[in-house]
């Protein structure tokens, strides 16, 4: 059906937005599934498109607010959405727009969005270290992103967005989606992966010197986490041996080593030592 209300309105696709539409009936019902929408669930999306994914999970949200950068959509949307009395389309670029003032209008929330690839990881990001009434995110992304976020450490896959995601939340795969499924087709398959967020999940001290050792850790990683550690912050061999070692971590391991449990234990420690700064 969207398709051909695109083709009424000459509707022209813009790759500067990534646009590429879902097409499944069965996947969108899954989507919504994966995330766990229930009636009383008020859920953000991400780049309405042409809607298919918006009028699905108006049919089993209590409310549904949608973001969309395109305004050329507008006449597709007002047709593909027409009956969705709950939900309500933002004609704005989500990046730019204060999650804080948000959050406080529409209250606790899931996110569930087909992401433009190109925004993926910084909007996965933004919710990860600024929402305050997120409770999960279940987004399709490409594959190879899909593997980075649930990615065990010591793996390829393993890095820095997946030690900042595992502060939040876990993360996991919930299904794979061939480049068939949508339109127009991308170079790509995807994934689904759906973010449950808990509150205290790892015992840190500050988020803000976790997501420091984080970064500090994965800055070069061809260089041991000691290196690593004294590039970032600054510090002497000895005073970053000295951190490691009271943290039960060898000096000469590499970053992509340590789970996210240990860089709790390692942001701990350097905050402690006052070689991070609240």
């Amino acid at each position: 059906m969207e398709q051909s209300i695109l083709q009424k309105y000459g509707f022209a696709f813009k790759k500067q937005y990534g646009q590429n539409f879902l097409t499944d009936a069965n996947l969108l019902s899954a989507i919504v599934r994966d995330a766990g929408v229930e009636k009383h669930t008020t859920v953000l999306e991400i780049g309405a498109g042409a809607g298919a994914l918006t009028r699905a999970l108006s049919m089993a949200a209590g409310r549904v607010v949608s973001f969309e950068i395109d305004t050329a959509l507008q006449p597709v949307l007002a047709e593909t959405l027409a009956g969705c009395e709950n939900v309500e389309v933002i004609f704005r670029d989500f990046e730019k727009y204060p999650l804080a003032a948000l959050e406080e209008e529409i209250g606790e929330y899931v996110v569930v969005a087909n992401l433009p690839y190109y925004i993926t990881t910084p909007v996965v990001m933004r919710f990860v270290e600024e929402a305050k009434l997120c409770r999960g995110i279940t987004v399709m992304v490409q594959e190879e992103v899909a593997e980075r976020f649930t990615a065990k450490e010591g793996t390829p896959a393993y890095g820095a967005v997946t030690a900042a995601i595992a502060l939040k939340g876990s993360c996991e795969l919930m299904r794979k989606v061939p480049r068939t499924l949508f339109y127009p087709r991308p170079n790509v398959d995807s994934a689904v992966v759906r973010i449950r967020f808990e509150e205290g999940r790892l015992p840190v001290l500050s988020e803000k010197a976790y997501r420091d050792t984080v970064r500090a850790a994965f800055s070069s990683r061809r260089k041991t986490l000691e290196n690593n550690l004294m590039n970032a912050f600054r510090i002497p061999r000895d005073r970053a041996r000295e951190a490691l070692t009271e943290a039960g971590i060898s000096e000469n391991v590499r970053g992509e080593t340590l789970s996210p449990a240990r860089f709790a234990t390692l942001s701990n420690t350097l905050l402690r030592y006052g070689i991070i700064k609240e």
